[in-house]
């Protein structure tokens, strides 16, 4: 994914929240309605949780040093799980807190009445929009996938954090409507509590999906089949490398991936030619996967023995081959 197609869809949700959240604010302090506050509140959470992953990219593109020798890639996974953080309780547990106290102590809106409905229909508006942006931009990148593979198989965390903070948003205003609806109909503000509650449960919801696909990028997740497929073929081009013995992929930040492979050459070449053919594969590595920036490739001599073993199987707990690293990849 384009770190442009993902700032775009920040940004333009970032717009859609900062309006959203003072419109929701405003009809709160006119209404007194916990369904207006908690959804202010969620707006205000989401605007401050664009203005982390903006942060998060520019952090991410700083050079790399002695201290960080393989830059700083990561910061992009780091300020997305602390965007799953403030989800949860800025977002999720106030809301929950506040339809607590809405149901044990409810009061219909009596003034101001035709307040809420404007602001949520707006806010619907507004949010729909911001959707919108990050639909056209994950389809971009999204290719053949499912909405939840890409979600789950995406490396770039801007895009996936944008939709589904979006979705909660657009489900979270619908609740609301459904609550302030049912309270002004019925003069009974139990149901302005619990459409807070419904909206507090989606947010710890959506936090807890974020946090754990967050936390496997942070851990550290190897490329793709796709990729490692691409890896093999660039590596196996040439006939001086023999065969791929195993290699390990990482990804050092959405946009940068480290490959560490060990390739069989023969007996016969010489110290000259190995370094040729070594040189060779990561140029054809680079071409072919321009984001593999840092490169370790060790050359082993492949024997009738190592042959052999490579047919009747590894000893237990080693793995021989390419194919122990083209697994999923991802979450």
């Amino acid at each position: 994914m384009s770190a442009h197609s993902g700032s775009k869809a920040v940004v333009a949700a970032l717009l859609a929240n900062l309006g959203i959240a003072l419109i929701k604010f405003i009809a709160f302090l006119l209404t007194g309605s916990s369904s207006m506050l908690a959804e202010s509140v969620h707006s205000l959470a989401d605007s401050g949780n664009q203005g982390l992953l903006l942060l998060g990219g520019r952090q991410s593109r700083r050079q790399a040093t002695a201290e960080h020798p393989f830059g700083y890639g990561r910061e992009r996974y780091i300020y997305a799980f602390i965007v799953a953080i403030v989800l949860f309780s800025v977002g999720g547990l106030f809301a929950l807190y506040e339809g607590y106290h809405k149901l044990q102590h409810p009061e219909p809106i009596e003034s101001w009445k035709w307040v809420p409905i404007v602001v949520l229909v707006s806010a619907i508006l507004m949010e729909s929009f911001s959707f919108r942006t990050a639909i056209v931009e994950a389809n971009h990148v999204r290719g053949s996938q499912s909405w939840v593979s890409f979600i789950r198989r995406a490396k770039a965390p801007e895009l996936p954090v944008v939709l589904l903070e979006d979705f909660a948003a657009l489900v979270g205003l619908v609740l609301a409507l459904v609550g302030v609806s049912l309270t002004l109909l019925t003069d009974d503000g139990v149901w302005d509590g619990i459409g807070t509650v419904c909206i507090g449960v989606l947010l710890v919801c959506i936090a807890v999906v974020l946090a754990i696909e967050t936390k496997s990028l942070l851990l550290g997740e190897g490329a793709d089949r796709d990729t490692v497929r691409l890896l093999e073929a660039a590596l196996m081009a040439d006939p001086a490398v023999g065969r791929v013995v195993h290699m390990r992929t990482l990804h050092l930040g959405p946009d940068e991936l480290l490959v560490a492979a060990k390739v069989a050459v023969t007996s016969d070449d010489t110290a000259a030619e190995v370094v040729r053919a070594i040189d060779a594969a990561e140029a054809r590595i680079r071409e072919a996967v321009p984001i593999a920036r840092v490169i370790y490739l060790e050359p082993d001599l492949w024997s009738a023995e190592r042959a052999a073993e490579a047919t009747t199987g590894p000893p237990s707990g080693v793995t021989r081959g390419s194919r122990e690293n083209s697994g999923p990849g991802s979450r």
